[in-house]
């Protein structure tokens, strides 16, 4: 596994929950706008987004419901949870301090 698909499985948990902030998305939604706002950096295959959607329904971050698509075609929407906005306030500050710290890394390299 690459360093970018290792960062990218960690994050993928905050970049879901923050996406949901704005609004209920399908899993397909989620993953094209992943894609468009990173210029295509960070894709998420199905095979990573739906375990990861399944896992935050269990823990109660999101929940799922269904929604009549046309005449016969539906798609699971899912909604962020007061709990998944607590969890993404923690994952944020995580991130940050994680960030950050690489940075000051990074900028005494030159030193």
């Amino acid at each position: 596994m690459s360093i970018r698909d290792s960062f990218k499985k960690g994050s993928l948990e905050m970049l879901i929950l923050a996406l949901l902030k704005s609004g209920d998305k399908y899993g397909y939604e989620i993953s094209q706008t992943i894609g468009d706002r990173s210029s295509s950096v960070i894709t998420i295959p199905e095979g990573s987004l739906y375990p990861t959607l399944y896992r935050l329904e269990k823990e109660g971050h999101i929940s799922s419901y269904k929604k009549l698509v046309g005449e016969r075609r539906t798609r699971v929407y899912y909604h962020l949870e007061a709990t998944g906005e607590e969890r993404l306030s923690v994952l944020v500050f995580e991130y940050n301090a994680v960030s950050n710290a690489i940075r000051e890394i990074l900028a005494k390299l030159g030193e």
